[in-house]
């Protein structure tokens, strides 16, 4: 799938009439449903609107493999490196060529120095290709607690190739989640509470503001683009009305902050939010005044901020649907899907989201703490029986995993392909089971994935999550080559 987002990049680029064929047709589509949620046509000139468009290609992460590439020892290279190289060498040339800058999103960066290494990397490409240094441009998305206490150091070890940052929801909380995994007193609420606004997200986010803001020692400041919009606009019309006005809000609160835009899971999101800054008629917001970046102690306690909020049978039951259903749609080839719990399948009122490998964790991860952690609950359920103030232990995650997996087989292939029922989605309850009642976290819910593509056996995928819990139990070792492609011939590098 990577590959094919190369070519599909590749053919977008340089123009290529199979591109432009297809895209013509979507504009017409877009268009179409233009004049049916807003009553107009939202593309004037689609080929006008491919010269304006800045691309900017996300790269994967360091902490992933990418097996269709060795080293002369046949070690699988840093997926990272992967696509840094043949994005740019593909197609630097024709975005030069035709005025457009050559920008790279970079995810899971943890530390300065892991932001100098990129540094280095993208610098020796630039002198491969004989660019002027720095003709590279880059955002880092802020995921991780640790790059937090870091962001000038960042800015400055990325020099003269960073760009800004952006913000997000789901992959930050999951970080802090693993970092404070040893902290039985450190329990987070439902997932639906956890909002930009919310304790240790809002210091997250005030945090980025203010580094943007904060000019370096040449005066200069950096773009901070806002969070993620997950909604997608298919529902009924008071679901869509419902969500859409959620939407609007929370890119007003971004824009008051100073974000100089956002970022959408679907295309359609962008004509519900980019008026928002339109309206301000500003092109981005640097150097706006806010309070310059601090490190006293009330900052670093103010990343862990815990607030009073709802931890409930209902939540659970999301978690566990989403993340039964993401692991299911991850083994059917897709990295990201549009989901939302069973027991809203059927009521267009609730919006489906768009879920990725981020939202999958994050769900299993907080499964994990309540019960790893004892987590009370905060909610009397009479449909369980639980009063407030009971543990959620994992005598009542086994309950609920039968019940929701029960919902799961019964639904129509809509919400989850038929043939998935005896194939990819026993599996994902078996990875789901493993990751939530295994005593040491687990670092990665795609190592235990990733390990099971195109496995559809579920006694084959049990004994690859045994040996992947096993080997890191051990010494930490983690396992991310697949068995499948272990004994199969690759080319060497």
């Amino acid at each position: 799938m990577s590959l094919d987002n190369q070519r599909n990049l590749k053919l977008a680029i340089h123009k290529d009439p199979l591109f432009l064929k297809v895209a013509e047709k979507v504009a017409a589509e877009m268009n179409k449903w233009g004049v049916s949620f807003l009553g107009r046509e939202i593309i004037k000139d689609w080929k006008a609107q491919l010269d304006f468009t800045t691309k900017i290609f996300r790269a994967r992460g360091l902490h992933l493999d990418d097996r269709h590439m060795r080293d002369s020892k046949g070690i699988a290279m840093a997926a990272s490196i992967v696509d840094m190289v043949l994005y740019v060498v593909n197609n630097q040339a024709a975005l030069l060529a035709g005025g457009a800058p050559i920008v790279l999103y970079l995810p899971k960066i943890q530390t300065a120095g892991e932001a100098a290494c990129w540094n280095k990397m993208l610098s020796g490409l630039e002198a491969h290709l004989g660019l002027p240094e720095g003709t590279i441009k880059v955002y880092i998305l802020v995921e991780q607690l640790e790059v937090t206490y870091q962001l000038m150091e960042v800015r400055a070890a990325l020099g003269k190739h960073f760009v800004g940052y952006n913000t997000g929801r789901w992959d930050y909380i999951n970080s802090v989640a693993d970092a404070m995994a040893w902290d039985k007193n450190f329990v987070n609420p439902n997932i639906e509470a956890i909002l930009m606004t919310y304790g240790y997200m809002a210091h997250y986010e005030d945090r980025v503001r203010r580094a943007a803001n904060t000019p370096d020692r040449n005066g200069n400041f950096v773009l901070w683009q806002g969070g993620m919009e997950p909604n997608i606009p298919v529902g009924s019309p008071e679901g869509v009305t419902a969500s859409m006005q959620k939407a609007i809000a929370g890119a007003e609160r971004e824009q008051r902050d100073g974000a100089s835009g956002k970022w959408v899971a679907h295309w359609k999101m962008v004509n519900i939010v980019r008026p928002v800054w339109e309206k301000v008629g500003e092109a981005n917001q640097t150097g706006r005044k806010f309070p310059l970046l601090s490190y006293a102690p009330a900052d670093a306690g103010n990343l862990l901020k815990l607030e009073p909020a709802p931890r409930t049978i209902r939540g659970a039951r999301n978690l566990l649907s989403v993340g039964l259903q993401y692991g299911n749609a991850f083994g059917q080839g897709m990295q990201a899907a549009a989901l939302k719990p069973a027991d809203f399948f059927g009521d267009d009122n609730i919006l489906y989201l768009m879920e990725d490998m981020a939202t999958g964790e994050i769900r299993l991860s907080i499964l994990w703490e309540w019960v790893h952690k004892e987590a009370t609950l905060t909610e009397d359920d009479a449909g369980t029986g639980v009063k407030a103030g009971d543990v959620f232990s994992a005598a009542l995650f086994n309950r609920l995993l039968e019940e929701e997996y029960d919902k799961l087989l019964k639904a129509a292939s809509k919400d989850v392909y038929e043939e998935s029922k005896t194939t990819t989605l026993p599996i994902s309850r078996e990875i789901t089971v493993a990751y939530v009642l295994s005593d040491s976290k687990l670092p990665w819910l795609v190592d235990l994935l990733n390990i099971n593509l195109n496995n559809m056996d579920l006694g084959t995928a049990r004994e690859r999550i045994h040996s992947y819990i096993d080997a890191f139990k051990k010494d930490g070792t983690r396992i991310t080559e697949n068995p499948d492609f272990a004994s199969v011939a690759v080319g060497q590098l």
